[in-house]
């Protein structure tokens, strides 16, 4: 009989946690597991139309108005127990992608199935929800995949837990090794992030009107309507060039000198960065906070540097410092590209796969040979 695996995910969008599970869906499938896939399924994200994967909706619908978001949270939970009370059984693994699905993991755990939570993130709040949807992987879960040192260091004490690295998507890795950057006059800096605050998107627009000699991008998971709304009443520098979710960011990759991160590390302290590896595999130095799982694998004056975002005046003297001085961009570019060859996704899905097969004591094989 076919091992099952049923893999939840709250919020399917072009986010980093959707990303990361679409690899393991795809690999999973390759491997023979019959795959399916709880979320919502009418957003358009890094989830939707993946082949061979079995989908069930969890009807939540994403909201700006926080209690609205929270009651939409415990429905879409409730949905899911009910809609997987007579599918799950014993034999199943669960696989909870982020803590916010925990009715999946509840279900799961009523039912004897093993229970698996892939933990992204440990910034949460209100502190009540977090305290509470921790409890619950404290309660249910059989193993914990977490992201980073850091994460597995900081969070759940009592629980078994795995580090597997997130990787570039392979389709990614090739296109970026195939590029062959051209010079320009102007630096270019690139930030990928999402429309909250604490992911230092007031910051890079205070970092683009303190150096109107640099060109700033800045790709939001949002769209116009939410960047408009964000940014009303805010005068923004014409060397700032705001864009709105993207399904491919190669261009903007292609076209940065830097990448950089500037999360709030008292507010959101980031657990791995997948934005930064990918600035890696086409070349580019990453500037990142020095603290979390993002600075573990921006490695400071090899790959890029450690820097809070909320120090200008330090960001912009560093920025110009790799733009005049050439033998050190390109020693940093080099560097962050070898760098970014340990992550590759064939070894990832390779040590889900074991994880997966190590819980079951049963082995899963590629089944076409894809992720030897």
């Amino acid at each position: 009989m076919t091992q099952r695996i049923f893999a939840f995910h709250l919020l399917n969008d072009f986010s980093g946690s959707p990303k990361v599970l679409s690899q393991l869906l795809k690999g999973w499938h390759e491997s023979g597991l019959e795959v399916h896939l709880t979320c919502n399924v009418n957003n358009k994200g890094f989830l939707s139309n993946i082949n061979g994967i079995i989908y069930h909706d969890n009807i939540y619908r994403f909201y700006t108005f926080i209690p609205l978001r929270l009651l939409m949270l415990a429905l879409s939970q409730l949905h899911i127990m009910v809609s997987m009370l007579f599918l799950l059984n014993r034999k199943d693994i669960v696989y909870v992608n982020t803590v916010l699905p925990f009715g999946a993991a509840i279900i799961g755990w009523l039912k004897g199935a093993k229970v698996v939570y892939h933990i992204h993130e440990t910034s949460m709040k209100p502190r009540l929800l977090k305290a509470f949807l921790f409890q619950i992987v404290q309660w249910t879960a059989k193993e914990v995949v977490c992201v980073s040192n850091y994460l597995a260091a900081n969070e759940l004490p009592n629980v078994e837990k795995t580090v597997i690295w997130n990787a570039l998507d392979k389709n990614f890795a090739e296109v970026a090794s195939r590029h062959q950057k051209n010079t320009s006059d102007a630096l270019r800096v690139l930030m990928v992030a999402s429309l909250k605050k604490y992911k230092g998107v007031d910051e890079y627009v205070t970092l683009a009107k303190a150096s109107p000699d640099i060109e700033y991008d800045l790709v939001l998971n949002a769209n116009q309507q939410a960047i408009d709304l964000y940014f009303e009443g805010t005068a923004l520098p014409k060397n700032l060039h705001i864009y709105t979710s993207q399904s491919n960011v190669h261009p903007f990759y292609q076209k940065a000198d830097v990448v950089v991160n500037m999360s709030r590390k008292d507010e959101w302290v980031e657990t791995f960065g997948l934005t930064a590896l990918e600035g890696m595999a086409y070349g580019l130095p990453v500037i990142v906070p020095p603290v979390g799982g993002i600075s573990e694998i921006v490695l400071n004056d090899i790959t890029g540097y450690h820097i809070d975002g909320c120090d200008t005046w330090a960001l912009v003297a560093l920025l110009r410092k790799l733009h005049v001085n050439k033998v050190l961009y390109q020693r940093l570019s080099m560097q962050a590209k070898i760098h970014a060859l340990r992550f590759s996704e064939n070894e990832f899905v390779r040590e889900s796969l074991v994880a997966l097969s190590q819980l079951q004591e049963q082995e899963f094989v590629p089944k076409y040979g894809t992720y030897n």
